[in-house]
Order: C-alpha cells, then sequence, then structure tokens
C-alpha cells in the first residue's frame, strides 16, 4: 500500500469515528442532560420620587442646610420649602418672624393648593413668649389639615426634616410595638411589668410556684426563696398584685372660709365630688332624728327645764341643711 490510500485510510477513519460526536444543532437538548433553568427576574419595589431632600430656593441662607449630613438635599423650585417625600411637604417658619410678618404663613399655605397628603409646618420657638403664637399657629393648622412641628435649634428642625424623608417607604409596622405569640411570651411580658424584673427573674418565679396563680398568691416570705429575688424585687412584686385596680377618692375637703362666714355654716364640699358617702348620710340623718327626740322629751317633761327653742331650732336648721347640701 502506498503512502497516499494510507493517507485516505486513515482520514475516513477519523471521519466515521467522529459522526456520533459530533456536537447537536441549536435548540435539540442533548441527551441525558438536565435542562438549564433560567432564574426569573424578580420584580424591585416602585420607589419613584427623587432620594434626596428638595429645597426651595427660598431658604438659601437658612443655617438647617448645615446640619443635613445623613441625606442629601438639592434646590428646586417647588411650592413648599421642603419636599420629604412624594405626597410630604413642609414649610419652615421662625416664630420672631412670624411676630413681624403675620401674614406670611398664610399666604404660603395657600400656594400649597393641596397638593400634598401630608403638610408639615415645622416651627422654629426662638422667642420667649410663645403661647398666643403658637395657639394661633394651632388652630391654623387644624383648620387647614397641617401638622404643626416645633423645634428650638437648627439641628434638631435639620434630623426632623433626615427623619421624615428616611420613613418615606417605611411600613406601618415599623413603629408598631411586638406583640407576643405564645402563652410563654405573654407570661413573661406581664411578669416583667414591675421594674427591675427581668426575663430570667420571670422563669425563676414561675418553675419555682409552677403557675402564674401561685406565684400571685404567695406570701413574701414564699417570694424571697426564689433564686435572684431579693428585698426590693419582691416587694415591688407584691405592690404590683395586691394594689387595687381603680384608685381611691381622695378624702372630702372643705372649701376656705369666706370673709364674714356665718354662725352656723358648714364646710361645703370641693367641686369635683357629686355626693358624700353612705356613713355620712346615715350620721346626718340620725342627727336630725336625735334632735326631734330632744325636742319631743323636753316638751313632754315639764319638770326639767327645757333648751331654748332659739338653740334647738338652729341645731335642727344646720342638721337639715347639711342633709340639703349632701343631696344636691
Amino acid at each position: 500500500m502506498d503512502a497516499r490510500s494510507r493517507d485516505d485510510s486513515l482520514s475516513q477513519a477519523r471521519d466515521g469515528g467522529n459522526d456520533g460526536l459530533r456536537p447537536s444543532q441549536p435548540g435539540t437538548p442533548l441527551a441525558g442532560k438536565p435542562k438549564v433553568q433560567q432564574p426569573k427576574p424578580q420584580a424591585l419595589p416602585n420607589r419613584s420620587g427623587p432620594s434626596a431632600i428638595l429645597v426651595s430656593t427660598r431658604q438659601k441662607g437658612n443655617p438647617i442646610l448645615n446640619h443635613i449630613k445623613l441625606l442629601p438635599w438639592e434646590f428646586a423650585d417647588i411650592p413648599a420649602d421642603y419636599v420629604v417625600g412624594t405626597t410630604s411637604c413642609a414649610l419652615f417658619l421662625s416664630l420672631k418672624y412670624h411676630r413681624l410678618h403675620p401674614e406670611y404663613i398664610y399666604s404660603r399655605i395657600k400656594l400649597l393648593a393641596g397638593k400634598y397628603n401630608l403638610r408639615i409646618v415645622l416651627v422654629m420657638v426662638d422667642i420667649p413668649n410663645h403661647e398666643d403664637p403658637l395657639r394661633e399657629l394651632s388652630k391654623t393648622s387644624i383648620v387647614n389639615n397641617l401638622t404643626l412641628m416645633l423645634c428650638w435649634s437648627a439641628p434638631e428642625a435639620a434630623h426632623y426634616l433626615e427623619l421624615f424623608k428616611s420613613s418615606e417607604h417605611a411600613q406601618p409596622t415599623a413603629i408598631r410595638t411586638q406583640q407576643a405569640q405564645s402563652y410563654k411570651e405573654s407570661l413573661v411580658e406581664f411578669v416583667t411589668t414591675p421594674r427591675s424584673i427581668n426575663k430570667s427573674d420571670a422563669a425563676s418565679l414561675i418553675s419555682t410556684f409552677g403557675s402564674l396563680q401561685n406565684a400571685v398568691n404567695a406570701q413574701p416570705e414564699q417570694i424571697s426563696a426564689v433564686p435572684g429575688w431579693g428585698e426590693k424585687k419582691v416587694q415591688q412584686w407584691c405592690n404590683a398584685v395586691r394594689e387595687d385596680f381603680r384608685v381611691e377618692t381622695t378624702k372630702k375637703a372643705s372649701a376656705p372660709a369666706s370673709k364674714a362666714p356665718r354662725p352656723m355654716e358648714r364646710a361645703v364640699r370641693m367641686p369635683d365630688q357629686s355626693a358624700m358617702d353612705e356613713d355620712e348620710d346615715e350620721a346626718v340623718l340620725r342627727s336630725v332624728m336625735e334632735e326631734s327626740r330632744r325636742m319631743a322629751e323636753s316638751a313632754n317633761t315639764p319638770s326639767k327645764p327645757s333648751q331654748p327653742a332659739e338653740q334647738l331650732d338652729d341645731g335642727i336648721a344646720a342638721a337639715l341643711a347639711k342633709l340639703r347640701e349632701s343631696g344636691g
């Protein structure tokens, strides 16, 4: 066999051996290999609006801008002084300026024209006598659906603006307190209500007595045997579980005497007390009956010297006046 025929046979063998190894056409999966799963794109939350605090050009030179450092801000042509969200804005007002130009804030409120849902009036309290202006601004805020925020310094005002902007997309659950999800969590929350009693103390208390009812009814000597419970914790726990749910009413106080008090004038009741106690009513009735009995005995017994009629009449009149006051 010459060299040429030998090369042809080698080339045919190579072509025949590679027929089964040729790659498949595009679109036809290879046999025995799993299909490649493409990842699905996830939808991002729609957060429209700028990420910076928009500042009106009217606020150029305001020292508040020097203290806004946590978030970016930029000047913009807006009707409000600051835009801290898509539907939130703020108007800045200095009480010192408001005292000189009281009509300024009303013209600014008119320019808003209901463009924002949350409309804040950030008031800088920089005058000593601020009660009357704040009372006026409070009424104005209620009428015009505004939220009044007070600050006493430029850093505090800047911090409020940063908080409103950072909470633009926060959920309402961010400020909601965490509720207990199980009975154990509710039990620990109840036991740790008094101060200085922590979660480990609550676990020791329940494990010692077995139930909350036994812990509530236990004596202070028994509670002091709980590990980690000192005299202070025992006293606070006993006071918390034994005090009344309803505060007792204060004792009746008498009103100050007038300039010219009458001889038989009695102590009057305080305006916040509506009626006397039942024991006092019964005492007044007994006094009236006693005075009537004495008057009858004095009339039926001529041998004994009777009391003057004026004194008897005054005593009965005083008792009746007291009874009348207690009923009113």
